[in-house]
C-alpha cells in the first residue's frame, strides 16, 4: 500500500480526508484501502454509494456532508487545536505504521512532544497509593532519560504517570474530544496538560467519552510508544487490552510485579509469567529499549485493494462475493484464510470485503480478521 506523502495536506484535501473518515462504515483500514485504490479522498467519496450498494447495503450509505466537516474544522480552530493527517509533519512517527492508524488526529497543546521517543505507562483506575507513587516516580525517571510519557488520563495510574512526567513531556490520548475533560475529577489535570503537555484524540471535539471509544484509544497509546509499562491491572482491565495491542504492534511490554494477595496485581503478574519484562525501576525499561533500539517501521497494513494485474472483472467479483459471504460467520477469520480457501485473487477478496464493510455487513478485527454481521 502506498505511503501518504510526508507533506502538509491542502485545506481542500484535509476537508475531504475528514469527510471520508467521518462517513458511515469507514474505519481506518477501509479509509486507506479507498485512498490507495482511488488516489484521493475526493474520488473515494464519490464512489462510496456505489460500493456500498454492490455490497448489498439495505439503504444508501451516509456520506459525511461538507458542512459537517467544515463545522468540525472550525471547532478545532476555535479551541486552539490542530488536526494532523497521517503523513503530515508532526504526526507521531510510530503511530503511522500500525495496522490501523487514525487518518486524522486532533492535538491540543504542544504538538512537538509527539515527535519524541515515547513510552506508555498505564494501569488500574482504582490504584493503590503505592501504585500511584510508583507510577509517578517511574514516569519522572523515564522523562529524565529523554522519553515522552503517554497515557490515557484515566484516574489512578494514568493520572499519576502524567503528573510525574509533566516537567519533561507527557501526552494524553482521550476517549472523547480533546476539549472534554474525563473523568471530571481530572479537569485540573486536563487544563495543565493543555498548557504544558499534549492532548490527543481521533474523535470530534466536544464528543463525550463512550465505552466503544476506549479500545480504539488504547491502540493509539500503544501505537505512539516504543513500549508499554503496566503498573497495576486486574485480569479483565483495559490496561491488559493495551498490552495485547502493544504486542500485536511489535512493541515492548513491561509489567510491575505485585502481591498475589492484591487483585490489582493479578494482571501484571500474569503478564510477567507470559513473558513481559519485570519492571522495578525506570532502569529496567531503559535497558530493554536501549538493547532493542526501536521497533521496525515495516508497513503492516493489508495489501492494496488492487494489484499490478488491474482491477478484478465484474464476473470474478460476483463469484467472489457469493463465496466470501458463504464462508463468513460471527467468528472472526483471517483474510488470508479466505484467499487460501477460495479460488479467487487476493485483489478480488479485498475488493469484496471493502464493499461488504461499506454496506455494514462485515466487521474488521485486529490481526487482519473479519466477521459477518448478522
Amino acid at each position: 500500500m502506498r505511503e501518504p506523502a510526508a507533506r502538509p495536506l491542502s485545506a481542500a484535501e484535509k476537508l475531504d480526508w475528514l469527510r471520508l473518515i467521518r462517513s458511515e462504515n469507514v474505519g481506518p483500514v477501509t479509509f486507506f484501502r479507498l485512498l490507495d485504490h482511488f488516489g484521493s479522498a475526493a474520488a473515494a467519496l464519490d464512489a462510496l454509494p456505489r460500493l456500498a450498494q454492490r455490497g448489498g447495503g439495505a439503504r444508501t450509505i451516509r456520506v459525511c456532508p461538507r458542512a459537517d466537516a467544515e463545522r468540525e474544522i472550525a471547532r478545532v480552530d476555535a479551541i486552539g487545536a490542530r488536526l494532523l493527517a497521517r503523513g503530515e509533519p508532526g504526526y507521531p512517527p510510530l503511530l503511522a505504521h500500525i495496522e490501523d492508524p487514525p487518518p486524522l488526529i486532533g492535538v491540543l497543546g504542544h504538538v512537538d512532544l509527539l515527535a519524541k521517543a515515547a513510552i506508555g505507562v498505564v494501569g488500574a483506575r482504582n490504584a493503590s497509593a503505592v501504585g500511584r507513587r510508583f507510577a509517578r516516580d517511574l514516569a519522572a525517571g523515564l522523562g529524565r532519560a529523554g522519553l515522552m510519557v503517554v497515557s490515557g488520563m484515566a484516574r489512578g495510574i494514568d493520572a499519576a504517570a502524567h503528573e510525574g512526567a509533566m516537567e519533561t513531556g507527557t501526552a494524553a490520548v482521550l476517549g472523547g474530544g480533546v476539549d472534554v475533560p474525563y473523568p471530571p475529577e481530572n479537569e485540573a489535570l486536563h487544563r495543565t496538560m493543555r498548557e504544558r503537555g499534549a492532548l490527543v484524540s481521533e474523535v470530534e471535539p466536544g464528543t463525550a467519552p463512550l465505552a466503544r471509544h476506549f479500545p480504539r484509544r488504547n491502540r493509539i497509546i500503544s501505537g505512539i510508544a516504543r513500549g508499554i509499562v503496566v503498573v497495576e491491572a486486574s485480569p479483565r482491565s483495559g490496561s491488559l487490552i493495551t498490552a495485547r495491542l502493544a504486542l500485536e504492534q511489535g512493541r515492548e511490554v513491561f509489567a510491575v510485579p505485585g502481591s498475589p494477595l492484591d487483585p490489582r496485581a493479578r494482571g501484571t503478574n500474569r503478564l510477567i509469567r507470559e513473558g513481559a519484562t519485570m519492571t522495578e525501576s525506570a532502569d529496567d525499561v531503559l535497558r530493554v529499549l536501549n538493547e532493542r533500539r526501536a521497533p521496525a517501521l515495516a508497513e503492516r497494513r493489508p495489501q492494496p485493494f488492487g494489484d499490478s494485474g488491474g482491477p478484478p472483472a465484474d464476473s470474478e467479483l460476483a463469484a467472489t462475493r457469493r463465496a466470501v459471504v458463504e464462508s463468513l460467520g460471527p467468528v472472526p477469520v483471517p483474510v488470508d484464510e479466505l484467499v487460501r480457501n477460495g479460488q479467487f485473487s487476493a485483489a478480488a477478496v479485498a475488493a469484496v470485503l471493502l464493499e461488504l464493510e461499506l454496506a455494514g455487513r462485515v466487521e474488521r478485527h485486529p490481526g487482519n480478521q473479519v466477521s459477518l454481521i448478522s
